[in-house]
């Protein structure tokens, strides 16, 4: 599929939406990742939080985005023991997920949360950037910045 607009964000938001991804406006964000992504990630939750998102986070995420000073609620790992996070999921208790992974084992344990993600049609992101652009994106449709337009008028000339 394709998103074309002059503003990222929301040509990102099109993408989504033409892929059949359902954005969600409101509910809860789970976020877990390795760590070299942690840092970077703090911004978008921040927005996320200040457009009104629910953060639940695994105790590693959760430590560095309490540090930043961003409200979280910690959520069990699958391996950590019940309730735990594709409890979260399946129950609907999640709208949006943030997973990145570091080496065959992160990825193992992850099997579960992709899985049931894809069962229960939660958009599910595996890399910082587009953990980012999808928090843009949402921004964009709260905004209500989507509007269609010709494709003539992107490439310059009038419809």
């Amino acid at each position: 599929v394709m998103g074309i607009d002059r503003d990222y964000a929301v040509a990102f938001a099109k993408s989504q939406i033409g892929a059949g991804n359902k954005l969600p406006l409101k509910g809860t964000v789970f976020v877990s990742l390795r760590d070299a992504d942690k840092e970077n990630v703090v911004e978008a939750m921040r927005d996320l939080s200040a457009l009104g998102f629910r953060i639940v986070a695994t105790r590693g995420t959760l430590r560095t985005l309490a540090r930043h000073g961003i409200a979280c609620e910690q959520v069990n790992k699958v391996l950590e023991g019940r309730p735990h996070i594709v409890d979260l999921m399946k129950n609907g208790d999640v709208q949006l997920v943030f997973n990145t992974t570091d080496g065959a084992k992160a990825l193992a344990d992850s099997k579960d949360i992709r899985r049931t993600a894809l069962l229960n049609h939660i958009p599910y992101y595996t890399t910082l950037a587009g953990a980012i652009a999808v928090t843009k994106a949402i921004k964009a449709m709260k905004a209500n910045t989507l509007k269609v337009s010709p494709l003539q008028r992107y490439a310059g000339q009038a419809a």
